[in-house]
């Protein structure tokens, strides 16, 4: 007796895969590409004619490989598209924020690094001559001399306690700052022939990229073009 209403089973109602579904249309053409792709070149024009058939086929297969891709991936990149545009309002109001408190502060914050950082330079300026004293005084000092080894301990003491106050300055910084570096070109030409002098290799790589953008457009001094034709 025929199952007029068999089970369902896993898998069983799975779309077929649209890779599968366009190659098949090529199986045969595939196959004999096969027999042509095996390092032996054509010797007539009928061999040639053949694999330029199998040539247009095979393109016929990618090209429509490349449209079932675009075609299975929209969905997905119109999902991801708008999702991303969903946050972006929001993610750009907040480096607005930022952006607006960073500039309430700058100001003040240029001004309190310059103290700090003269504070600090001070610190270890007055750092630099307590060791200095310290160390004089404990080359000058008498063994003997018992005045003289106790000047010489509080010197050193003295140029201790510098160096921490030192330290301190140095860790006393203004959070949310930084080391920004700009540059200004006075002359190309100079620029050039440093960069050439230093790393020619770089003026190589630039003249190599420039020449394969534009030597189909203008002759360029130095620059050899040739044409010859091959099979596309």
């Amino acid at each position: 007796m025929n199952d007029m209403n068999p089970r369902a089973i896993v898998g069983g109602n799975n779309p077929p895969d649209p890779i599968d579904e366009i190659s098949a249309a090529y199986d045969a053409e595939r196959e004999e590409a096969a027999n042509w792709t095996d390092g032996t070149a054509v010797e007539n024009e009928a061999q040639m004619k053949s694999v330029d058939a199998l040539r247009k086929s095979m393109r016929e297969w990618r090209l429509s490989l490349e449209k079932g891709q675009k075609e299975a991936t929209a969905p997905l990149r119109a999902v991801y598209q708008a999702e991303l545009d969903r946050w972006k309002p929001t993610i750009e109001d907040a480096k607005r924020i930022e952006g607006c408190l960073v500039a309430t502060v700058d100001v003040f914050k240029r001004k309190l690094k310059a103290e700090k950082d003269a504070a600090e330079k001070a610190a270890w300026e007055a750092a630099n001559k307590a060791r200095r004293e310290a160390e004089e005084k404990a080359r000058a000092a008498d063994a003997s001399d018992l005045e003289a080894q106790r000047e010489a301990q509080e010197a050193k003491d003295a140029a201790i306690a510098s160096e921490k106050a030192a330290q301190a300055a140095k860790r006393d910084q203004v959070k949310g700052m930084r080391t920004v570096t700009r540059y200004t070109i006075d002359s190309h030409k100079s620029a050039l022939a440093d960069i050439y002098k230093t790393d020619p290799d770089a003026i190589v790589a630039f003249v190599d990229e420039y020449v394969r953008r534009n030597h189909k457009t203008r002759a360029i001094d130095g620059v050899k073009v040739t044409q010859s034709q091959e099979a596309y």
